[in-house]
């Protein structure tokens, strides 16, 4: 069995076992070091690279991991990266292409996707969390490829700078990923639920994701009830997935520029 800080998907007994076990031998001389420098090395930094430093905490020998994509996820994909080269036996599925090319550079073994029944852990970032570990994610363009990653991890960190930490969503607009053909009718039925899509542009032509689509960054404000809009742009004819992560983190890892960690669970 597993001793983790946090959880698997809501099930840990009364003494902190995971109860869920999943097979892997856990004990390994490489990481208090390796851990430790990288911690240090970053103490003096921003809250993004503390939360990375310490996600990476609860990657085990054997794992098959999601790498996340985006500014935070970068900093768990280095020091996965650094865990590697000092001798870690690990294999990842990236979300994004740019995040495949950076496990690549640093010799993290990659899988295809069509191998994974589930992954051990995804390390992903969020643009917004609320109090009820519900996310917005896409700010950086792959929430279609996270979402179906996040969906077949069993432990799902998020990692981010306390700044992202909020009551209710909606500061950050939500990225919609839209098909192309269309893309206008699209665009109409997103206004009719109250806000003002934007396309997102990649200089004078619009942003492609690595999956040829169209992004739509809507501002809807507050919002407080989540899962309900999601419902609702989901159900929009063109919608390829929106940013909405609802009821799908494990943990959250909030870091400050002091070099302080929160660990926060998913509400009972």
């Amino acid at each position: 069995m597993v001793n983790y800080l946090g959880h698997v998907n809501g099930t840990m007994d009364d003494e902190g076992k995971v109860r869920e076990n999943i097979g892997i031998s856990y004990n390994h001389p490489i990481f208090t070091p390796i851990l430790t420098s990288f911690l240090m090395d970053n103490q003096t930094v921003n809250g993004k690279k503390i939360a990375a430093g310490k996600a990476i905490e609860y990657i085990r020998n054997g794992m098959n991991l999601g790498l996340g994509t985006g500014s935070t996820a970068y900093w768990a994909i280095q020091g996965i990266g650094e865990m590697v080269k000092n001798g870690l036996t690990v294999r990842a599925v990236a979300t994004s292409v740019q995040s495949e090319s950076l496990a690549r550079e640093l010799n993290i073994p990659l899988m295809p996707f069509s191998e994974v029944d589930r992954l051990d852990i995804t390390i992903d970032g969020a643009d917004e969390v609320d109090d009820r570990l519900n996310l917005i994610k896409g700010g950086g363009g792959a929430l279609l490829r996270e979402k179906i990653v996040a969906a077949a991890t069993r432990f799902y960190i998020i990692i981010v700078d306390e700044s992202k930490l909020v009551k209710h969503l909606g500061k950050f607009p939500l990225p919609v990923e839209v098909a192309p053909f269309g893309w206008e009718l699209t665009n109409r039925r997103l206004t009719e639920l109250g806000c003002t899509p934007k396309m997102r542009m990649a200089g004078d032509k619009p942003f492609l994701t690595d999956n040829q689509h169209y992004i739509l960054d809507c501002p809807f404000g507050e919002i407080t009830d989540p899962a309900g809009l999601h419902q609702k742009v989901s159900a929009i004819t063109g919608v390829m997935e929106d940013g909405f992560f609802i009821n799908m983190a494990d943990i959250v890892v909030a870091g400050s520029p002091s070099g302080e960690t929160r660990i926060i669970n998913k509400p009972s």
